[in-house]
Formats: C-alpha cells, structure tokens, sequence
C-alpha cells in the first residue's frame, strides 16, 4: 500500500520486508519495469522492491512512477 508522504511522493508502508504485499503491488502496477539485475533484492522477479522506480528510503522506499 503506498501513501502520500510530506513530500507529496508515493512511499510504500510496509517497510522494507513486507515481500507478499511488495509482490502483490507490483503484480497489479503498469509501470512496474524491472531494475538491473544486480539491483534487485526480492527473489520473485515481480516485486516493488525490484522495480526501477523504486527508490530506497531509510524506512521503505517510494515509488516514483508516474
């Protein structure tokens, strides 16, 4: 689930192992591209946390997909 932040970006508030949730987003995002190969933290290949958008936070990370 992705909120907006004080920021006014898209932060995702599940932290950063909440692998069910990440995969599910990511199953269900049009603009879900995934990152290098070497970026990608999650085994399964359709995770938020591997998408090009993402980007790491100290606490999650926010989308910046459009």
């Amino acid at each position: 689930m992705l909120v907006l932040n004080e920021a006014g970006q898209k932060e995702f508030i599940g932290g950063q192992e909440d692998w069910s949730v990440a995969q599910n987003l990511a199953t269900n995002c049009a603009d879900f591209l995934p990152d290098e190969e070497d970026e990608q933290c999650d085994e399964e290949q359709l995770s938020c946390y591997n998408c090009r958008y993402r980007r790491w936070t100290m606490k999650s990370f926010t989308c910046m997909a459009a």
